[in-house]
């Protein structure tokens, strides 16, 4: 076994949009796609379900999700914290 491997998991930057489940937030994420003849950007956006294990996360908060392991027929992704736009993320 390599004892070097490094984590490739992605980390995603959203906004919390529903915390209604049980230890499960619902974040948008928001990117910019180039329309290939027009060279126009326009936003796309789609939802992850993350694991938010002690509910402290709700709507609004602008939050890092990170990919994991899945824990149930649609979540794959934990909530890593609160995002600033100036720190960057640190892998662990």
């Amino acid at each position: 076994m390599e004892q070097n491997k490094q984590n490739k998991a992605r980390i995603l930057k959203g906004v919390v949009v529903s915390d209604k489940m049980q230890k499960t937030a619902v974040v948008e994420v928001l990117r910019l796609k180039k329309h290939p003849k027009y060279k126009k950007y326009f936003k796309i956006s789609k939802r992850f379900k993350a694991h938010n294990p002690e509910d402290q996360y709700h709507i609004g908060d602008k939050v890092l999700i990170k990919e994991a392991r899945p824990m149930s027929k649609e979540k794959r992704w934990i909530v890593v914290g609160l995002a600033n736009d100036k720190s960057k993320v640190e892998s662990s």
